[in-house]
């Protein structure tokens, strides 16, 4: 994926260290809009694992990940890094964090993917330094409706030309920088649904895509029942994967 952030680092640069939402949400990082989807520039996506063997993929950054972004790229510019190593730590900071982190490694962890991924634990997989994880989403940059996170509905994604057209600028780009053909893990039925009409396009194959797995938000009440009652499906599922693609 082709990084963007050479054209913003002097904004950036000039941020407060403690960001509000219109320091973000204004024409400085404006991209494009859509009836009432609003669409804007943070960093975080731009770094790609190419080695990846797992890939989780959510919906778009929101907010809080895009600040923790900013405030890292920021960070890093003081420090006068490079570009390559800015956006990898950006990466790193803006990933899950707190209990969706935790509800994302009990569930790999009981589907044994440290076993397969040679492995001691799930939670070596955020090691800063793993290259078996690569975690992104389907649309690069955080998406608001009336300055809220936009959750894949109203429009659904694969109803938004906007939506679909970052998909396949940019989902579509990444993917083909990967090395290996991943297991993706798809977060939510809205990337469920885009990953259905890659697959009927050819550019992912089923075995790939772990349909069923619960999103790990503590928002979900129903994550522990979705485990449960889908939990053999997808041990299958990964069975099956690693059966297909081996290490």
């Amino acid at each position: 994926m082709k990084s963007y952030l050479h054209k913003y680092i002097n904004k950036i640069d000039n941020l407060p260290d403690k960001l509000n939402k219109e320091d973000i949400l204004n024409h400085d990082f404006f991209l494009e809009d859509e009836n009432k989807l609003k669409v804007y520039y943070a960093p975080h996506n731009e770094y790609v694992n190419k080695k990846a063997r797992l890939l989780i993929v959510g919906i778009c950054p929101g907010w809080t990940q895009a600040e923790i972004a900013f405030k890292s790229v920021k960070s890093d510019l003081k420090n006068n890094l490079d570009i390559e190593n800015i956006l990898k730590n950006c990466k790193v900071a803006a990933r899950f964090a707190g209990s969706m982190r935790n509800n994302l490694i009990n569930m790999l962890e009981e589907l044994l993917i440290s076993e397969y991924l040679k492995i001691e634990l799930a939670s070596d997989l955020f090691n800063g330094d793993c290259e078996l994880l690569h975690i992104t989403s389907l649309i690069p940059y955080p998406v608001f409706i009336n300055g809220k996170n936009y959750t894949g509905h109203t429009p659904e994604i694969v109803d938004s030309p906007l939506l679909m057209k970052y998909v396949r600028e940019h989902f579509y780009q990444e993917l083909g920088q990967l090395e290996n053909k991943p297991l993706i893990i798809p977060l939510g039925k809205s990337v469920e649904d885009v990953l259905r009409v890659m697959i009927m396009d050819n550019i992912i194959c089923e075995e790939q895509c772990l349909f069923g797995f619960p999103h790990p938000s503590g928002a979900n009440g129903h994550r522990k029942e979705q485990f449960i009652n889908n939990k053999n499906k997808l041990k299958e599922i990964i069975n099956n994967y690693f059966k297909y693609f081996t290490l």
